[in-house]
């Protein structure tokens, strides 16, 4: 089978795991095992771990320990360099332009989660030189180009933000509004040219959870003709989360807002644990199963729609 996961945390992993032969939820050697035709958003995260009032901020809002990180441009360069030497290795073919898509193999989109290292919209420039093709505008925090999903005050979109998303737009990239505030969400759909994505986010109608979307806000990202990744992140779930979980969320996009808005973002390798039946990639065949009809259109042709729109050559 083919098929397409928004956001797999491969870069940030590599620190600590074994990404090219593990068995930990994701892997080159289990994507070998699950497809011969993969296309991968294989997130650059360049965050190192910190413990401080921050922390106790993300605890309170998430209801579970969790870790706050600093943002190091060196650290996001150790990640693309990480991702170069898998192309280098014959691992995968990182994607450049339109004719990559159609390669067998293991194909990487290399995507920025969070814009918090760049110095100023400008830097975009370089993202495009590297052949970052996907920008998300936050993570976890608030920064100088838009409010994320725990700010205490959502300010949404500001003055260079507008203009990183003026220059993403001219310049291929794609915008992904996972982890952004809701008026971020809004203001980001009102001024973007170009589809925009959410890689990994849940319906709040189906679990009320900070990381996942409302109505309005999915639908504001259905207008831009974007896609929602649906994703295997437990908490964003029900209470005893699984695989049909997923299905659920899928379903609740694709009737109420359109199949064509909906895809697969697993998160995987940047999750503690795993909804049950999907314990690693391998499992997205399960997930094809129960998706029935709709599992080509969601888990190839939406995201491969984007992607072809966007790239040139």
């Amino acid at each position: 089978m083919r098929f397409v996961d928004m956001h797999e945390d491969f870069g940030f992993s590599s620190q600590t795991e074994d990404v090219i032969l593990g068995n930990k939820q994701s892997s080159i050697r289990l994507l070998n095992a699950a497809s011969n035709n993969a296309v991968i958003f294989a997130s650059i995260f360049p965050h190192v771990n910190t413990v401080n009032e921050i922390s106790d901020y993300l605890s309170e809002k998430y209801g579970h320990p969790s870790k706050a990180s600093s943002p190091l441009f060196q650290v996001f360069l150790e990640q693309v360099k990480f991702y170069l030497y898998l192309e280098r290795k014959g691992l995968v073919t990182i994607v450049r332009s339109r004719k990559d898509l159609d390669k067998d193999g293991i194909k990487f989109i290399l995507s920025l989660e969070g814009a918090d290292v760049l110095t100023d919209p400008y830097d975009v420039y370089i993202l495009k030189e590297l052949n970052v093709l996907v920008l998300g505008l936050t993570w976890n925090y608030d920064n100088k180009f838009a409010s994320s999903c725990m700010s205490k005050k959502d300010y949404g979109l500001t003055g260079e933000g507008e203009e990183l998303v003026r220059i993403a737009n001219d310049l291929g990239i794609i915008l992904d509004l996972a982890h952004a505030s809701k008026r971020t969400v809004i203001d980001v759909t009102s001024s973007s040219k170009e589809p925009v994505i959410a890689s990994h986010a849940n319906v709040k109608a189906l679990k009320d959870h900070v990381r996942n979307l409302d109505n309005e806000e999915i639908d504001a990202i259905v207008k831009t003709k974007g896609i929602i990744g649906v994703t295997a992140i437990n908490s964003t779930l029900s209470d005893y989360p699984s695989i049909q979980d997923l299905v659920n969320h899928a379903k609740y996009i694709g009737d109420n807002f359109g199949w064509d808005s909906v895809a697969f973002g697993s998160d995987f390798l940047g999750i503690d644990e795993t909804p049950k039946g999907l314990e690693d990639v391998t499992k997205v065949k399960e997930l094809s199963s129960l998706l029935g009809d709709r599992s080509e259109e969601v888990l190839w042709n939406n995201p491969m729609r984007i992607l072809k729109k966007l790239l040139k050559g």
